[in-house]
């Protein structure tokens, strides 16, 4: 099980273009890695895909314990598993290094490479390196990347990760023309960047020109290996419909394993463009993404607006989550959605919720009994007239708490997002109430 972890001293340091210029240089040499994500995120994962052309994962210890996370990765990993990090390595909840990419990392004893900023500093980025190297014995701080370098800059460098007692792994340039373009979630989804193959295939060139892809492969090797477990396959009794287009992109692989592996039949269905809802469902999952970028168009589409809401208001077994949240309310922005929360959802002008949350149910409903928890996570910039009351949602590393989530017996809506394994019972209720919709 060869893998290697790909992180950096911050957020914006480039570990997603040094991460895509690897995994394309590992294409072009017919090595199709399998990819993972650090923590809570749902773009960088669409990169690895249009890179790899196989399915991404998330290792998320706020989510899974260390075994968990073993277990994770061990039972999705290929012959070459690359992990992308999340902020700073050892970037956690509230200003602490838990749930971080150094928690993955050590966790499942799987080497780190630094991508490190060179833009602007020399001689100082061996102190940085060396102390993230240092801060921690078991850092798995293995080697390191310089990123926005100029070529001629290559041999200074090599001499500082020397010095800073690392092995020196090579040189990304910097070219505006790699960039990814961002907006206020992170980086533009990747099928809106209409020349990304191109882009994917020059920064692979690049690597096999300035990164020692050789030496990658060989520390990816000296990984210890790992055991987990396959999930038993359930027979299918139960078809849920999930949204899946430019405006609901938000999907955890996860989710939609465990689904089908409880039994469900996922069908496909594009609230953009598609008339109505696909035909005998038990069940609809509509997913976080972009619904405001698309309001006009969602908002035109009368047809499956109604069809929606007839749904959810005859007792469909429903969970919409952030974006399919937003989706589910009289109004977004002002333009008529599908009417099925008494309110309206609205722009701000600032991140009104970050970062993880521990929910628990305040009463019964679709997914659990009163008192049952949940690991979860929110992060939007819109707000609800009619948030709901079903949950009470508490900060990690905080005290801050507030109710959330439209919760009965066949609805669960709100911001925040789910991560399934976080809570098995989560999914297995969910699959149970569909089996009794159909009956």
């Amino acid at each position: 099980m060869n893998r290697l972890l790909i992180t950096g001293t911050n957020s914006g340091g480039g570990k997603t273009t040094v991460t895509c210029a690897v995994l394309s240089a590992f294409k072009a040499r017919g090595i199709v890695p399998m990819t993972f994500k650090c923590g809570p995120d749902y773009i960088d994962p669409m990169f690895h895909r249009a890179v790899s052309g196989v399915k991404s994962y998330n290792l998320d210890p706020f989510f899974l314990d260390g075994k968990g996370l073993r277990s994770h990765l061990a039972a999705h990993a290929g012959e070459l598993s690359v992990i992308e990090g999340a902020m700073g390595y050892y970037d956690g909840i509230a200003a602490t290094e838990e749930a971080s990419a150094y928690t993955v990392a050590r966790e499942t004893k799987t080497p780190a490479v630094l991508v490190v900023s060179a833009q602007g500093v020399g001689a100082t980025l061996a102190a940085i390196i060396e102390g993230l190297t240092r801060h921690r014995q078991d850092s798995c701080m293995m080697g390191v990347v310089f990123n926005d370098a100029k070529i001629s800059r290559y041999p200074d460098l090599e001499k500082i990760a020397a010095r800073a007692g690392i092995k020196f792994y090579g040189t990304m340039p910097r070219n505006e023309e790699w960039t990814f373009p961002s907006r206020h979630l992170g980086l533009l989804a990747a099928a809106e960047i209409a020349d990304l193959q191109d882009k994917l295939r020059s920064l692979g060139r690049q690597a096999e020109q300035t990164i020692d892809i050789d030496g990658l492969l060989a520390l990816a090797k000296t990984a210890v290996p790992l055991k987990g477990e396959q999930q038993t396959q359930c027979a299918a009794c139960a078809r849920l419909a999930v949204a899946r287009d430019e405006a609901f992109c938000f999907l955890y692989e996860e989710n939609l394993e465990l689904l089908q592996a409880l039994g469900c039949e996922l069908v496909f269905f594009s609230p953009l463009k598609d008339s109505e809802l696909p035909a005998n469902i038990n069940g609809l999952y509509l997913c976080g993404g972009y619904p405001e970028l698309h309001a006009k168009m969602l908002s035109n589409n009368k047809t499956m607006l109604q069809s929606i809401q007839q749904a959810v208001e005859s007792n469909l077994p429903t969970v919409a989550e952030s974006g399919g949240f937003l989706y589910l309310h009289e109004t977004l922005d002002g333009l008529p959605m599908c009417g099925v929360i008494p309110g309206r959802a609205y722009k701000t002008d600032q991140l009104r919720r970050f970062g993880y949350i521990e929910l628990t149910a305040v009463r019964d409903n679709l997914l659990c009994q009163a008192g049952a928890s949940i690991r979860s996570h929110e992060f939007h910039y819109w707000d609800s007239s009619c948030p709901g009351d079903g949950f009470t949602a508490k900060k990690a590393g905080r005290s801050e708490s507030y109710l959330c989530i439209h919760a009965t017996d066949t609805l669960f809506a709100g911001f925040p997002q789910l991560y399934f394994p976080a809570n098995l019972e989560f999914a297995k209720q969910f699959v149970r109430r569909m089996k009794e919709y159909s009956s």
